[in-house]
């Protein structure tokens, strides 16, 4: 279906980017400019939660090695990450015997290399300009591709200039983000208090969307309690089935293991509204259940994406390594822990790996 204008939104103009906004969105709520969205919500306080939970001084790696899943059958147009070495002097920089340059005076050996590497491949954060819709924003009856906060394609975000690629092929312009990049995450800080929610312990591998109500029960019985500004984790058990096909996928197995919030379920995505969560991270690959039927009208085919990174400017991940954290906070009867999470500070990048620590 289009895009629904409540009259309250339609009745805001004071923004230069749009003159209508999305119903349920929550842009201009932080500002015309913001490029932030909800990270806005992970304040001094919410760092200072998150200490508070620090009780062993245990830490947990959050990253999937970044080689993993292994080749691209997850997603095709994504590819593992390579390296190899610069140079120096027209030859590999790698175990390089600095004495080479100086008569034999030096005694340094020097290693040094290049990483091409695709920023969503493996553990990562989608950006602010990953998922954008088409929406009428200027309130002239037609629909245009924008993003968060009324930003545009093209204008916005969009190709830059030509680049010439390693292998002598000219390629498509950088895809640059002028306005939304994964920079701005990253000077903000990803630091602060984090709830798991093990949804695995529950519905184990079962491969099915899991909605709203399904979702309640288990956090009731778990005790979980969610507070504004907290980033909420889901462990579903993929990043298991990941690993223990050690870079060698199955694509079967990868597109029909664990659970996926249903974001055909209105009720589900009322609550991610309204319980305040600053991020939503996951150890599947999209967070949501990727839904293959055809759609029966115009609409998105991501919905929860669309709710999230479009309308209310919360950044989702995808593809952490939350196994391991998630069984020793229930052996522990905890669900809370301090998370630092920063994407790497890339200008104009869509997306980025990322190297998250749990302290608990």
């Amino acid at each position: 279906m289009q895009q629904s204008i409540s009259p309250a939104d339609a009745a805001r103009s004071d923004n230069p980017r749009w003159r209508q906004r999305p119903s349920g969105s929550n842009w201009g709520d932080f500002g015309p400019d913001d490029q932030r969205g909800r990270l806005n919500l992970i304040t001094r306080e919410k760092v200072l939660q998150g200490i508070a939970e620090v009780r062993e001084g245990m830490t947990f790696c959050l990253s999937l090695p970044l080689d993993r899943p292994g080749g691209s059958v997850l997603n095709p147009r994504r590819h593992p990450p390579c390296n190899h070495p610069n140079e120096r002097n027209g030859q590999p920089n790698i175990n390089y015997q600095m004495g080479k340059d100086d008569g034999g005076l030096s005694t340094d050996v020097m290693s040094d290399d290049v990483m091409t590497l695709y920023s969503q491949y493996s553990s990562q954060w989608d950006g602010l300009a990953h998922v954008g819709s088409m929406f009428d924003a200027d309130g002239d009856g037609i629909s245009e591709p924008v993003y968060y906060n009324g930003y545009r394609a093209g204008e916005d975000v969009g190709p830059g200039a030509k680049t010439h690629a390693p292998d002598g092929e000219d390629k498509h312009g950088v895809p640059i983000a002028r306005a939304l990049g994964i920079e701005h995450m990253a000077a903000h800080g990803v630091q602060g208090r984090a709830v798991m929610i093990d949804l695995f312990a529950h519905v184990g591998r079962a491969y099915r969307p899991l909605g709203f109500d399904e979702l309640q029960r288990i956090i009731e019985i778990d005790g979980v309690k969610i507070g504004r500004g907290d980033m909420v984790c889901l462990r579903t058990g993929f990043d298991d089935v990941i690993l223990g096909m050690d870079k060698q996928p199955d694509a079967d197995l990868l597109h029909h293991s664990c659970v996926g919030l249903d974001g055909r379920d209105e009720r589900l995505l009322n609550w991610i509204t309204e319980s305040g969560l600053a991020v939503l991270i996951s150890d599947n690959n999209a967070v949501e259940f990727e839904y293959k039927d055809a759609l029966a009208s115009r609409s998105s085919r991501i919905p929860l994406h669309e709710h999230c990174i479009f309308k209310n400017g919360i950044h989702l991940a995808e593809l952490w390594w939350l196994s391991p954290l998630a069984d020793w906070l229930r052996k522990h009867a905890r669900n809370r822990f301090l998370l630092t999470a920063p994407p790497l500070r890339m200008p104009g990048a869509i997306g980025s790996p990322v190297t998250a620590v749990a302290t608990v």
